[in-house]
Protein backbone atom coordinates (compact mmCIF):
# COMPACT_ATOMS: atom_id res chain seq x y z
CA UNK A 1 0.00 0.00 0.00
CA UNK A 2 2.88 2.23 0.92
CA UNK A 3 4.33 2.03 -2.80
CA UNK A 4 0.72 2.63 -4.20
CA UNK A 5 0.48 6.15 -2.16
CA UNK A 6 4.21 6.84 -3.30
CA UNK A 7 3.65 6.21 -7.03
CA UNK A 8 0.70 8.68 -6.87
CA UNK A 9 1.93 11.15 -4.09
CA UNK A 10 5.34 11.64 -5.29
CA UNK A 11 4.52 13.06 -8.99
CA UNK A 12 1.69 15.00 -6.81
CA UNK A 13 4.47 16.89 -4.65
CA UNK A 14 6.56 17.45 -7.87
CA UNK A 15 3.59 19.00 -9.69
CA UNK A 16 2.97 20.90 -6.42
CA UNK A 17 5.67 22.12 -5.81
CA UNK A 18 6.35 24.06 -8.76
CA UNK A 19 3.32 26.27 -8.08
CA UNK A 20 4.55 28.11 -4.41
CA UNK A 21 8.27 27.87 -6.13
CA UNK A 22 6.62 30.06 -9.20
CA UNK A 23 4.71 32.32 -6.42
CA UNK A 24 8.35 32.75 -4.50
CA UNK A 25 9.89 33.38 -7.86
CA UNK A 26 7.54 36.54 -9.06
CA UNK A 27 8.05 37.29 -5.10
CA UNK A 28 11.58 37.42 -5.01
CA UNK A 29 11.63 39.69 -8.60
CA UNK A 30 8.96 42.18 -7.49
CA UNK A 31 11.13 42.05 -4.08
CA UNK A 32 14.25 43.07 -5.51
CA UNK A 33 12.75 46.48 -7.47
CA UNK A 34 13.18 49.30 -5.96
CA UNK A 35 9.71 49.31 -4.14
CA UNK A 36 8.36 47.23 -1.61
CA UNK A 37 5.20 48.23 -3.43
CA UNK A 38 5.82 45.58 -6.41
CA UNK A 39 5.58 43.11 -4.23
CA UNK A 40 2.46 44.24 -2.33
CA UNK A 41 0.59 44.80 -6.02
CA UNK A 42 1.88 40.99 -7.22
CA UNK A 43 0.48 39.61 -3.52
CA UNK A 44 -2.79 41.96 -3.96
CA UNK A 45 -3.75 40.99 -7.91
CA UNK A 46 -2.66 36.99 -6.61
CA UNK A 47 -5.33 37.41 -4.32
CA UNK A 48 -7.91 38.20 -6.73
CA UNK A 49 -7.09 35.05 -9.17
CA UNK A 50 -7.12 32.39 -6.01
CA UNK A 51 -10.45 33.80 -5.29
CA UNK A 52 -11.11 33.22 -9.15
CA UNK A 53 -9.08 30.44 -9.38
CA UNK A 54 -9.98 28.47 -6.01
CA UNK A 55 -13.49 29.30 -7.25
CA UNK A 56 -13.45 26.78 -9.83
CA UNK A 57 -11.08 24.60 -7.74
CA UNK A 58 -14.13 22.18 -6.70
CA UNK A 59 -14.05 20.99 -10.26
CA UNK A 60 -10.83 19.65 -10.04
CA UNK A 61 -11.63 18.15 -6.51
CA UNK A 62 -15.05 16.91 -6.95
CA UNK A 63 -14.12 14.95 -10.85
CA UNK A 64 -11.54 13.08 -9.19
CA UNK A 65 -13.02 11.50 -6.79
CA UNK A 66 -16.32 10.82 -9.58
CA UNK A 67 -14.10 9.55 -12.07
CA UNK A 68 -12.25 7.58 -9.03
CA UNK A 69 -15.34 5.66 -8.44
CA UNK A 70 -16.38 5.31 -11.62
CA UNK A 71 -12.47 3.85 -12.72
CA UNK A 72 -13.17 1.76 -9.79
CA UNK A 73 -16.78 0.43 -11.26
CA UNK A 74 -14.87 -0.14 -14.92
CA UNK A 75 -17.37 2.27 -16.02
CA UNK A 76 -15.54 4.04 -18.91
CA UNK A 77 -18.87 5.88 -19.83
CA UNK A 78 -19.31 7.36 -16.55
CA UNK A 79 -15.63 8.35 -16.93
CA UNK A 80 -16.02 10.21 -20.41
CA UNK A 81 -19.14 11.46 -18.78
CA UNK A 82 -17.50 13.16 -15.84
CA UNK A 83 -14.38 14.51 -18.38
CA UNK A 84 -16.88 16.43 -20.64
CA UNK A 85 -19.21 17.29 -18.08
CA UNK A 86 -16.09 19.12 -16.09
CA UNK A 87 -14.68 20.60 -19.42
CA UNK A 88 -18.10 22.14 -20.60
CA UNK A 89 -18.40 24.17 -17.43
CA UNK A 90 -14.58 25.10 -17.33
CA UNK A 91 -14.98 26.79 -20.97
CA UNK A 92 -18.45 28.32 -19.88
CA UNK A 93 -16.69 29.98 -16.56
CA UNK A 94 -13.89 31.00 -17.81
CA UNK A 95 -15.61 32.89 -21.17
CA UNK A 96 -17.92 34.25 -18.16
CA UNK A 97 -14.94 35.99 -16.77
CA UNK A 98 -13.15 37.10 -19.76
CA UNK A 99 -16.84 38.89 -20.62
CA UNK A 100 -16.86 40.43 -17.15
CA UNK A 101 -13.71 41.11 -16.27
CA UNK A 102 -14.07 44.88 -15.82
CA UNK A 103 -16.84 44.44 -13.09
CA UNK A 104 -14.90 42.09 -11.52
CA UNK A 105 -11.58 44.22 -11.37
CA UNK A 106 -13.97 47.27 -9.97
CA UNK A 107 -15.20 44.58 -7.41
CA UNK A 108 -12.41 43.39 -6.30
CA UNK A 109 -10.63 46.29 -5.32
CA UNK A 110 -13.85 47.61 -3.93
CA UNK A 111 -13.68 44.90 -1.08
CA UNK A 112 -9.97 44.79 -0.81
CA UNK A 113 -7.66 46.70 1.05
CA UNK A 114 -4.70 48.47 -0.03
CA UNK A 115 -2.69 51.87 -0.83
CA UNK A 116 -4.05 53.59 -4.19
CA UNK A 117 -0.14 53.14 -5.49
CA UNK A 118 -0.67 49.46 -5.10
CA UNK A 119 -3.88 48.89 -6.21
CA UNK A 120 -2.82 50.38 -9.09
CA UNK A 121 0.16 48.80 -9.43
CA UNK A 122 -2.28 45.24 -9.22
CA UNK A 123 -4.70 46.75 -11.65
CA UNK A 124 -1.96 46.17 -14.15
CA UNK A 125 -1.38 42.66 -13.17
CA UNK A 126 -5.20 41.91 -13.77
CA UNK A 127 -5.72 42.67 -16.61
CA UNK A 128 -3.03 41.08 -18.56
CA UNK A 129 -3.33 37.42 -16.06
CA UNK A 130 -7.32 37.05 -16.20
CA UNK A 131 -6.18 36.06 -20.15
CA UNK A 132 -4.97 32.83 -18.64
CA UNK A 133 -8.54 31.90 -17.37
CA UNK A 134 -9.63 29.30 -19.88
CA UNK A 135 -6.59 27.22 -19.95
CA UNK A 136 -6.41 27.48 -16.30
CA UNK A 137 -9.83 26.39 -15.73
CA UNK A 138 -9.85 23.70 -17.95
CA UNK A 139 -6.50 22.56 -16.78
CA UNK A 140 -8.25 22.21 -13.14
CA UNK A 141 -10.40 19.65 -15.17
CA UNK A 142 -7.75 18.00 -17.15
CA UNK A 143 -5.65 17.25 -14.34
CA UNK A 144 -8.45 15.85 -11.87
CA UNK A 145 -9.62 13.90 -14.19
CA UNK A 146 -5.78 12.25 -15.06
CA UNK A 147 -5.37 11.89 -11.20
CA UNK A 148 -8.92 9.91 -11.18
CA UNK A 149 -8.04 7.72 -14.08
CA UNK A 150 -5.31 7.02 -11.39
CA UNK A 151 -2.48 9.23 -13.17
CA UNK A 152 -0.33 11.23 -11.80
CA UNK A 153 2.37 11.34 -14.17
CA UNK A 154 0.70 13.72 -16.51
CA UNK A 155 -0.40 16.38 -14.40
CA UNK A 156 3.41 16.50 -13.04
CA UNK A 157 4.40 16.78 -16.70
CA UNK A 158 2.02 19.35 -17.38
CA UNK A 159 2.42 21.37 -14.46
CA UNK A 160 6.70 21.09 -14.47
CA UNK A 161 6.06 22.56 -18.13
CA UNK A 162 3.77 25.50 -17.18
CA UNK A 163 6.42 26.87 -14.51
CA UNK A 164 9.77 26.48 -16.64
CA UNK A 165 8.45 28.88 -19.21
CA UNK A 166 6.50 30.74 -16.54
CA UNK A 167 9.37 30.96 -14.53
CA UNK A 168 11.81 31.62 -17.69
CA UNK A 169 9.09 34.41 -19.31
CA UNK A 170 8.94 36.02 -15.67
CA UNK A 171 12.99 36.66 -15.59
CA UNK A 172 13.07 37.64 -19.55
CA UNK A 173 9.77 39.90 -19.25
CA UNK A 174 10.77 41.94 -15.79
CA UNK A 175 14.95 41.83 -15.78
CA UNK A 176 15.03 42.20 -19.82
CA UNK A 177 12.23 43.79 -20.86
CA UNK A 178 11.64 46.14 -17.87
CA UNK A 179 8.03 45.01 -17.48
CA UNK A 180 7.75 45.02 -13.62
CA UNK A 181 4.31 43.66 -12.92
CA UNK A 182 2.89 43.02 -16.06
CA UNK A 183 5.77 40.87 -16.90
CA UNK A 184 5.12 38.51 -13.99
CA UNK A 185 1.26 38.20 -15.27
CA UNK A 186 2.25 38.09 -19.29
CA UNK A 187 4.84 34.63 -18.24
CA UNK A 188 1.71 33.54 -16.39
CA UNK A 189 -0.74 33.52 -19.81
CA UNK A 190 2.06 32.63 -21.85
CA UNK A 191 2.55 29.20 -19.43
CA UNK A 192 -0.81 28.32 -19.18
CA UNK A 193 -1.85 27.92 -22.90
CA UNK A 194 1.52 25.51 -23.26
CA UNK A 195 0.50 23.38 -20.18
CA UNK A 196 -2.79 23.74 -21.75
CA UNK A 197 -1.56 22.34 -25.63
CA UNK A 198 0.71 19.81 -23.55
CA UNK A 199 -2.33 18.04 -21.89
CA UNK A 200 -4.35 18.36 -25.07
CA UNK A 201 -1.53 16.21 -26.21
CA UNK A 202 -0.98 13.57 -23.48
CA UNK A 203 -4.85 12.79 -23.57
CA UNK A 204 -4.94 11.96 -27.20
CA UNK A 205 -1.61 9.71 -26.99
CA UNK A 206 -3.02 8.47 -23.89
CA UNK A 207 -7.08 8.88 -24.12
CA UNK A 208 -7.82 8.91 -27.31
CA UNK A 209 -10.46 6.17 -26.74
CA UNK A 210 -12.62 8.58 -24.63
CA UNK A 211 -13.28 10.74 -27.62
CA UNK A 212 -16.08 7.28 -28.43
CA UNK A 213 -17.91 7.97 -25.92
CA UNK A 214 -18.57 11.83 -27.01
CA UNK A 215 -22.54 12.38 -26.85
CA UNK A 216 -24.11 15.70 -25.80
CA UNK A 217 -27.01 14.12 -25.17
CA UNK A 218 -25.82 12.08 -22.56
CA UNK A 219 -23.80 14.69 -21.49
CA UNK A 220 -26.71 16.97 -20.39
CA UNK A 221 -28.36 14.86 -18.93
CA UNK A 222 -30.47 16.47 -16.28
CA UNK A 223 -30.27 13.94 -13.69
CA UNK A 224 -26.64 13.14 -13.91
CA UNK A 225 -25.43 16.68 -14.02
CA UNK A 226 -27.45 17.14 -11.03
CA UNK A 227 -25.64 14.04 -9.24
CA UNK A 228 -22.42 15.75 -10.78
CA UNK A 229 -23.23 19.43 -9.39
CA UNK A 230 -24.51 18.29 -5.73
CA UNK A 231 -20.91 17.16 -4.98
CA UNK A 232 -19.38 20.06 -6.69
CA UNK A 233 -21.22 22.53 -4.56
CA UNK A 234 -20.17 21.22 -1.43
CA UNK A 235 -17.15 21.37 -2.16
CA UNK A 236 -17.98 24.69 -3.70
CA UNK A 237 -19.17 26.08 -0.88
CA UNK A 238 -15.73 24.52 1.19
CA UNK A 239 -13.63 25.67 -1.20
CA UNK A 240 -15.20 29.12 -1.15
CA UNK A 241 -14.56 29.42 2.66
CA UNK A 242 -11.18 29.09 2.21
CA UNK A 243 -10.77 31.53 -0.71
CA UNK A 244 -12.90 34.09 1.86
CA UNK A 245 -9.82 32.93 4.55
CA UNK A 246 -7.59 33.24 2.15
CA UNK A 247 -8.42 36.56 0.42
CA UNK A 248 -9.70 38.14 4.06
CA UNK A 249 -6.21 37.43 5.16
CA UNK A 250 -4.15 39.33 2.53
CA UNK A 251 -6.71 41.83 2.63
CA UNK A 252 -6.93 42.83 5.79
CA UNK A 253 -2.86 42.68 5.86
CA UNK A 254 -2.73 45.41 3.36
CA UNK A 255 -5.00 47.34 6.28
CA UNK A 256 -1.96 47.11 8.17
CA UNK A 257 0.07 49.20 5.44
CA UNK A 258 2.42 48.42 3.26
CA UNK A 259 5.56 46.87 4.88
CA UNK A 260 3.08 44.61 6.67
CA UNK A 261 1.62 43.04 3.61
CA UNK A 262 4.91 42.91 1.84
CA UNK A 263 5.90 40.60 4.87
CA UNK A 264 2.73 38.67 5.30
CA UNK A 265 3.07 38.06 1.52
CA UNK A 266 6.27 36.21 1.93
CA UNK A 267 5.35 34.60 5.42
CA UNK A 268 2.18 32.83 3.52
CA UNK A 269 4.80 31.83 1.22
CA UNK A 270 5.82 29.09 4.00
CA UNK A 271 2.42 27.78 4.56
CA UNK A 272 1.52 27.44 0.59
CA UNK A 273 4.89 24.95 0.40
CA UNK A 274 3.74 23.05 3.13
CA UNK A 275 0.11 22.82 2.09
CA UNK A 276 1.20 22.12 -1.82
CA UNK A 277 3.45 19.20 -0.30
CA UNK A 278 0.89 17.65 2.06
CA UNK A 279 -1.65 18.21 -0.79
CA UNK A 280 0.19 15.67 -2.86
CA UNK A 281 -0.79 12.84 -0.38
CA UNK A 282 -4.11 14.33 -0.54
CA UNK A 283 -4.68 14.07 -4.08
CA UNK A 284 -3.02 10.08 -3.69
CA UNK A 285 -6.11 9.61 -1.30
CA UNK A 286 -8.50 10.66 -3.20
CA UNK A 287 -7.41 8.42 -6.14
CA UNK A 288 -6.95 5.58 -3.97
CA UNK A 289 -9.88 6.05 -1.76
CA UNK A 290 -11.93 6.98 -4.70
CA UNK A 291 -11.10 3.29 -6.57
CA UNK A 292 -11.53 1.43 -2.98
CA UNK A 293 -14.83 3.36 -2.50
CA UNK A 294 -15.60 2.47 -5.75
CA UNK A 295 -14.96 -0.93 -5.66
CA UNK A 296 -16.70 -1.18 -1.99
CA UNK A 297 -13.41 -2.49 -0.53
CA UNK A 298 -14.08 -1.59 3.08
CA UNK A 299 -10.67 -3.32 4.23
CA UNK A 300 -8.44 -1.81 1.52
CA UNK A 301 -10.01 1.41 2.65
CA UNK A 302 -9.20 1.64 6.19
CA UNK A 303 -5.59 0.42 5.43
CA UNK A 304 -4.74 3.10 2.53
CA UNK A 305 -6.40 5.60 5.15
CA UNK A 306 -3.64 4.62 7.93
CA UNK A 307 -1.01 4.73 5.72
CA UNK A 308 -1.82 8.35 4.37
CA UNK A 309 -1.81 9.15 7.88
CA UNK A 310 1.84 7.70 8.93
CA UNK A 311 2.85 10.07 5.78
CA UNK A 312 1.04 13.15 7.40
CA UNK A 313 2.48 12.82 11.00
CA UNK A 314 6.46 12.70 9.42
CA UNK A 315 5.75 15.95 7.37
CA UNK A 316 4.11 17.23 9.76
CA UNK A 317 6.93 16.81 12.09
CA UNK A 318 9.58 17.78 9.17
CA UNK A 319 8.37 20.86 8.10
CA UNK A 320 7.97 22.68 11.82
CA UNK A 321 11.14 21.34 12.49
CA UNK A 322 12.46 23.39 9.65
CA UNK A 323 10.40 26.10 10.09
CA UNK A 324 11.80 26.43 13.39
CA UNK A 325 15.18 26.09 12.53
CA UNK A 326 15.58 27.83 9.07
CA UNK A 327 12.41 30.18 9.22
CA UNK A 328 15.18 33.38 9.13
CA UNK A 329 16.60 31.78 6.32
CA UNK A 330 13.83 31.00 3.80
CA UNK A 331 12.79 34.12 4.56
CA UNK A 332 15.76 36.21 2.93
CA UNK A 333 15.15 34.33 -0.35
CA UNK A 334 11.94 36.81 -0.69
CA UNK A 335 13.70 40.05 -0.41
CA UNK A 336 16.41 42.44 0.25
CA UNK A 337 14.63 44.90 2.58
CA UNK A 338 15.02 45.41 6.18
CA UNK A 339 11.95 46.69 6.95
CA UNK A 340 10.43 44.08 5.73
CA UNK A 341 12.46 41.36 7.50
CA UNK A 342 12.56 43.03 10.86
CA UNK A 343 8.08 43.30 10.05
CA UNK A 344 8.02 39.16 8.76
CA UNK A 345 9.98 38.36 12.18
CA UNK A 346 7.47 39.51 14.68
CA UNK A 347 4.77 36.62 12.97
CA UNK A 348 7.31 34.34 11.83
CA UNK A 349 6.59 31.69 14.91
CA UNK A 350 3.20 31.01 14.36
CA UNK A 351 4.47 29.64 11.03
CA UNK A 352 6.58 27.03 13.00
CA UNK A 353 2.87 25.06 14.42
CA UNK A 354 1.02 25.16 11.24
CA UNK A 355 2.41 22.51 9.61
CA UNK A 356 2.32 20.03 13.01
CA UNK A 357 -1.87 21.40 13.94
CA UNK A 358 -2.79 20.89 10.39
CA UNK A 359 -1.37 18.04 8.39
CA UNK A 360 -4.44 16.42 9.23
CA UNK A 361 -6.99 18.13 7.37
CA UNK A 362 -5.07 17.98 4.14
CA UNK A 363 -4.90 13.93 4.56
CA UNK A 364 -8.97 13.65 5.68
CA UNK A 365 -9.14 16.31 2.46
CA UNK A 366 -8.22 13.67 0.34
CA UNK A 367 -10.05 10.94 1.86
CA UNK A 368 -13.35 12.42 1.39
CA UNK A 369 -12.92 13.68 -1.75
CA UNK A 370 -12.17 10.31 -2.79
CA UNK A 371 -15.13 8.58 -0.96
CA UNK A 372 -17.53 11.76 -1.77
CA UNK A 373 -18.05 12.81 1.62
CA UNK A 374 -18.80 16.47 0.63
CA UNK A 375 -21.44 17.40 3.04
CA UNK A 376 -19.29 16.78 5.82
CA UNK A 377 -16.47 18.73 4.23
CA UNK A 378 -18.72 21.68 3.71
CA UNK A 379 -19.78 21.90 6.93
CA UNK A 380 -16.40 20.90 9.00
CA UNK A 381 -14.79 24.26 6.56
CA UNK A 382 -17.87 26.15 7.65
CA UNK A 383 -17.84 25.94 11.11
CA UNK A 384 -13.47 26.19 10.98
CA UNK A 385 -14.04 29.24 9.23
CA UNK A 386 -16.71 31.02 10.83
CA UNK A 387 -15.75 30.23 14.55
CA UNK A 388 -12.28 29.53 14.48
CA UNK A 389 -10.77 32.02 11.99
CA UNK A 390 -13.37 35.26 11.30
CA UNK A 391 -14.51 35.59 15.28
CA UNK A 392 -11.25 35.55 16.97
CA UNK A 393 -9.53 37.61 14.42
CA UNK A 394 -12.97 40.30 14.90
CA UNK A 395 -12.36 39.59 18.85
CA UNK A 396 -8.15 40.46 19.15
CA UNK A 397 -7.42 42.29 16.13
CA UNK A 398 -7.53 45.78 17.89
CA UNK A 399 -4.83 44.24 20.70
CA UNK A 400 -3.35 41.94 18.55
CA UNK A 401 -2.70 43.47 15.42
CA UNK A 402 -1.48 41.57 12.61
CA UNK A 403 -1.09 38.73 15.29
CA UNK A 404 -4.97 38.17 15.27
CA UNK A 405 -4.37 37.13 11.76
CA UNK A 406 -1.84 34.42 11.98
CA UNK A 407 -3.88 33.55 15.40
CA UNK A 408 -6.88 32.96 13.70
CA UNK A 409 -4.67 30.89 10.54
CA UNK A 410 -3.59 28.73 13.42
CA UNK A 411 -7.01 28.01 14.54
CA UNK A 412 -8.33 27.41 11.22
CA UNK A 413 -5.58 24.56 10.24
CA UNK A 414 -6.15 23.24 13.48
CA UNK A 415 -9.92 23.00 13.81
CA UNK A 416 -10.07 21.31 10.43
CA UNK A 417 -8.04 18.68 11.67
CA UNK A 418 -9.92 18.09 14.76
CA UNK A 419 -13.62 18.13 13.27
CA UNK A 420 -12.80 16.20 10.20
CA UNK A 421 -10.91 13.25 12.19
CA UNK A 422 -14.59 13.42 15.15
CA UNK A 423 -16.82 12.87 11.64
CA UNK A 424 -14.95 10.23 9.69
CA UNK A 425 -16.37 7.02 10.86
CA UNK A 426 -19.57 8.88 10.07
CA UNK A 427 -19.27 10.09 6.91
CA UNK A 428 -16.95 7.77 5.08
CA UNK A 429 -16.71 4.33 6.30
CA UNK A 430 -19.90 3.64 7.63
CA UNK A 431 -21.42 4.08 4.08
CA UNK A 432 -19.52 0.88 3.28
CA UNK A 433 -21.35 -1.31 6.28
Amino acid sequence: MHKDILKLSIPNILTNLTVPLLSMVDLHLMGYLNSELFMGAVALGGVIFNFVYWGFAFLRMSISGIAAQAYGRNDNQGVAMVFYRGLFIALAGSLLLIIFQVGLEKLSFVILEGSADVKELARNYFYVRIWAAPAAISLMVINGWFLGMQNAFYPMLISVLINIVNIGCSFLFVKEFGMQERGVALGSVIAQYVGFILAIILFLKKYKWILHHFNVKAIAVISEFKKFLNVSGDIFIRTWCVIAVFTFFTSQSAGFGDVALAANSALIQFLFLFSYFLDGFAYAAEAIVGKFYGAKNKAKLIEASKKLFYWGVFFGVSFTSAYLFFGDAFLRLFTNKLNVLAEAEKYLWWLVFIPIASFGSFIWDGIYIGATASKAMRNTMIISSVVFFFIPYYLFHKTLGVHALWMGMLLFMLSRSVSQSLLAKRAVYVKLE
